[in-house]
């Protein structure tokens, strides 16, 4: 089977991005961006981003997963600490996020040194999920291989009689994780490929420069 998709083009006119718009941090510039496209497409998930991890047999891996929570620390998410990604994660401890806004055509690529959260943030997120999702997290060996999904339909079963009448307390296998951005940079697509790329980095002093790149 071949397909071409050489015929496969778009044209980008939505917006532009400027020095004028640029903010001193990052995370300014970030957040406008966010809540702008939030405000606009309210049909997406804005905080859906790709992780991208270097996995112990040396291939890099991308996955999609949520934002919960971002400040000038850094850009939070919560997984199972003994999955692929957690594995990954705890031999190379740098990563990339990026988010895809296609409505917008924008895309935010961020390059970042990875860590847990603290328990008590991990606590305090787990604590304010729905039930199902807090028993969804205990049911999951998240990237063992199962031989079918009764597999996972039993064991919920399980333990939905077992904390029946009971508080669910955060498993000490699944919590938060931070990713401190060095680089972040900011795609807006614009006409005949000449799109707006503007790169923030931090330099030995921990300031952030910035500079344009070309398409």
């Amino acid at each position: 089977m071949e397909n071409n998709l050489g015929d496969y083009r778009k044209s980008y006119e939505k917006g532009v991005l400027l020095e004028s718009h640029l903010t001193k941090s990052p995370i300014e510039l970030f957040e406008k961006w966010f809540l702008e496209v939030d405000s606009k497409f309210p049909e997406i998930e804005t905080n859906a981003m790709t992780l991208s991890t270097l996995g112990v047999d040396g291939y890099p891996k991308s996955r999609v997963v949520l934002l919960k929570h971002y400040s000038r620390d850094g850009f939070i998410f919560y997984s199972n600490y003994n999955s692929e990604k957690g594995v990954a994660i705890k031999n190379f401890p740098k990563v990339c996020l990026s988010f895809h806004w296609e409505q917008a055509e924008r895309q935010v690529i961020i390059k970042g040194d990875i860590q847990k959260t603290s328990a008590r943030i991990s606590d305090n997120y787990f604590n304010s999920r729905p039930r199902g999702s807090q028993l969804g997290a205990l049911a999951s060996d998240q990237s063992n291989v199962i031989s079918n999904r009764e597999i996972l339909k039993n064991k919920l079963k399980i333990l939905e009689k077992k904390y029946k009448d009971t508080t669910i307390d955060r498993p000490n296998f699944w919590g938060g994780y931070v990713v401190a951005p060095i680089e972040i940079e900011f795609w807006q697509g614009r006409s005949n490929r000449l799109h707006d790329r503007i790169r923030y980095k931090l330099d030995k002093n921990r300031i952030w420069t910035i500079e344009r790149l070309s398409p």
